[in-house]
């Protein structure tokens, strides 16, 4: 099991001061962030691409590029990147550049995002955004196995056989599904082959178990190579040294988050603490507690899920000082990743 982290790059008020931090400065500590999880052998980073005023995170591409200059082996991938409302050649570009930059760790993850603002921003309809997926990843997909592509669709200028440059160090650069909770997107990365990235930010991991067993059902039907079926997970998590202080110091600022998102989307209020105290137990979905029990529960998502390939932690919400974020990300870099790793190894 590959193990990292995700960021949304949130630039959310500081739990204790009701202060946001400036622009830059939160930027310089998040690339800070991907330098020590590049130096305590975590495999993974990735970077969400949002278009809201609480995130830093619109151009991803750009803040990896920053990352792959500063780091040498971790892999560096979108979380996700909103395919439906990008141009897909654009897409390939940027990241087959990233690809070069970082000699070869970039990858992709593809979806239609969990919030609307880009549609509008980029002139496209939010009742579209499936087709406009559909359409754009076989565009992507066309340009990952060929420098000359001839395509036509409904939504983008046809291409003639134009050539798209640069061409990434990768032989083929790696393209992840990014998905929710809906039937017929497990199903759909199944029958193309590609790997999974399931996103889970409520419930219980057991609950996403059929949809899982779809997406490989998919992938069989389907007769690609078993080495294209991955698992990968996204989950909310955090490090400390004992459950109570993880949970301490990344309750206010989860709150803050899912707050506000929840009054946009006509959520309760009523309960927030019950809810995060149950999300953080033993049967619910969150990451947060201490290396022993985090690593338990990781070991636990990957028998609920029939196997996963790569678990990733994201952990921006929590808001603390960068002393406690590299503290989290050490820990789970020493301590978390030994243990699960190990657990997971032949006998």
């Amino acid at each position: 099991m590959e193990i990292g982290i995700d960021s949304f790059a949130a630039s959310l008020p500081d739990p204790r001061t009701g202060q946001i931090l400036p622009a830059a400065e939160r930027m310089e500590r998040l690339l800070a962030e991907v330098e020590v999880a590049d130096e305590v052998g975590l495999d993974v980073f990735g970077i969400g691409e949002h278009h809201r005023a609480e995130f830093l995170d619109s151009a991803p591409a750009i803040i990896l590029a920053a990352a792959a200059a500063r780091t040498s082996r971790i892999r560096l991938t979108s979380a996700v990147t909103v395919l439906s409302a990008a141009d897909p050649v654009r897409v390939f570009q940027e990241f087959a550049t990233l690809d070069l930059i970082s000699k070869g760790r970039a990858e992709i993850v593809v979806g239609r995002g969990s919030f609307g603002e880009a549609y509008p921003l980029f002139g496209f309809a939010a009742e579209d955004y499936d087709a406009l997926f559909v359409e754009k990843l076989d565009l992507l997909l066309a340009l990952r196995e060929r420098t000359h592509v001839t395509w036509r669709g409904r939504f983008r200028p046809p291409l003639t056989g134009q050539g798209v440059y640069p061409r990434p160090h990768q032989d083929k650069l790696p393209v992840w599904v990014g998905v929710g909770g809906t039937p017929a997107s497990f199903a759909r990365a199944g029958a193309l082959g590609l790997p999974l990235m399931v996103a889970i930010i409520g419930g219980g991991f057991q609950r996403f178990r059929p949809l899982v067993d779809l997406y490989r059902e998919a992938d069989r039907k389907a007769g690609h190579a078993p080495e294209t079926l991955k698992v990968g997970l996204h989950a909310v998590g955090f490090v400390a040294d004992t459950d109570r202080a993880a949970q301490e110091a990344f309750y206010p600022g989860w709150a803050e988050m899912f707050g506000k998102i929840g009054a946009e989307r006509g959520w309760p209020r009523t309960g927030l603490r019950e809810q995060f105290d149950a999300m953080c137990g033993p049967y619910g979905a969150y990451l947060i507690g201490s290396p022993e029990t985090v690593a338990a529960k990781m070991l636990g998502a990957n028998d609920a899920l029939g196997g996963i390939s790569r678990l990733t932690f994201q952990m921006s919400s929590a808001m603390q000082a960068p002393e406690a974020m590299q503290r989290s990300i050490t820990l789970l870099g020493t301590e978390v990743m030994p243990r699960v790793k190990g657990s997971l190894a032949p006998a």
